[in-house]
């Protein structure tokens, strides 16, 4: 099988994706059920809430809607491929280039075009930094040898899958509206 089935019931080929059958609702469920860090934090906290917290990261930090929006879809691949932790992620060349391939689909469909260096390089940063910060939050683990810092108070409690879904749709249309504005 070379498909997979979504909530919303397309068929999505991960491997070759259609833009067409990319569905915001499937990425935010997928990604509202998906648990950050393989599931080894003390509470479910999952990739959704983290991606809800990047797009406010970016937002404190004076970004522009484009790199709030960016921060919010950042993860959205995991939705159709899972979380691979970064450990192992390394390992994984063949699923690093679907990935990409999958990333560059959402990046067309929402922004209109790839990230440039810049803009790439900006959500790296908020990324790892709300990557720090969570496994020193959850697990008392430093995982840089220097501290990444937030400027937002990101929200760490737990949430039920519905309510996550639920703040990760009303941004996405929020910064979706914000886009076509300008």
């Amino acid at each position: 099988m070379s498909h997979l089935l979504t909530v919303s019931g397309k068929i999505f080929t991960p491997v070759n994706p259609d833009v067409n059958q990319m569905d915001i609702t499937d990425i935010a469920h997928a990604l509202a059920m998906l648990c950050r860090a393989n599931g080894h934090f003390q509470i479910f906290y999952s990739v959704a809430q983290h991606s809800v917290n990047c797009a406010k990261e970016a937002k404190c930090r004076g970004y522009s809607s484009r790199i709030q929006f960016a921060c919010l879809l950042h993860d959205a691949s995991e939705a159709y491929l899972s979380d691979v932790t970064r450990p192992v992620k390394q390992f994984l060349p063949q699923y690093r280039e679907i990935e990409n391939r999958l990333q560059a689909v959402v990046w067309e469909k929402w922004l209109g075009g790839p990230l440039t260096l810049e803009e790439s390089q900006q959500v790296k940063k908020i990324d790892d930094a709300l990557l720090y910060q969570e496994f020193f939050f959850f697990m008392n683990e430093s995982v840089f040898d220097t501290p990444r810092e937030v400027v937002s108070k990101p929200d760490f409690s737990e949430h039920r899958v519905s309510e996550i879904k639920a703040q990760f749709l009303e941004l996405f249309y929020k910064l979706l509206y914000q886009s076509r504005l300008k």
